[in-house]
């Protein structure tokens, strides 16, 4: 069985240095602060966030992909969760990079 989240994510691109952690009251709900030092042009700064959530997170690359919001600074992202991760201990690392300032 699969098990999979929609985490919300709020991409600052252009930043001076990549960061993970904080929180944005966005349009879909609270949403993970994600800056990148990547720009805005051709996909780039979803890319480099989708790989900062995963290194963040502590999974795959291949683990989170993008779901919605390619153009925009609000994203939505799956996350499929390995086997070997309780969701108490998915829920507490996403809680812990929300509740960074």
């Amino acid at each position: 069985m699969v098990r999979s989240v929609v985490l919300a994510v709020r991409v600052k691109p252009g930043a001076s240095r990549a960061r993970v952690g904080g929180r944005h009251d966005g349009p879909h709900g609270p949403a993970l602060v994600v800056a990148v030092t990547a720009r805005a042009v051709d996909g780039r700064a979803t890319e480099a966030a989708r790989l900062a959530v995963a290194d963040a997170l502590g999974l795959r690359h291949r683990a989170v992909a993008l779901r919605a919001g390619a153009a925009s600074r609000d994203k939505l992202f799956t996350v499929t969760l390995p086997d070997d991760l309780s969701d108490a201990a998915a829920r507490d690392r996403v809680t812990a990079l929300l509740d960074t300032t």
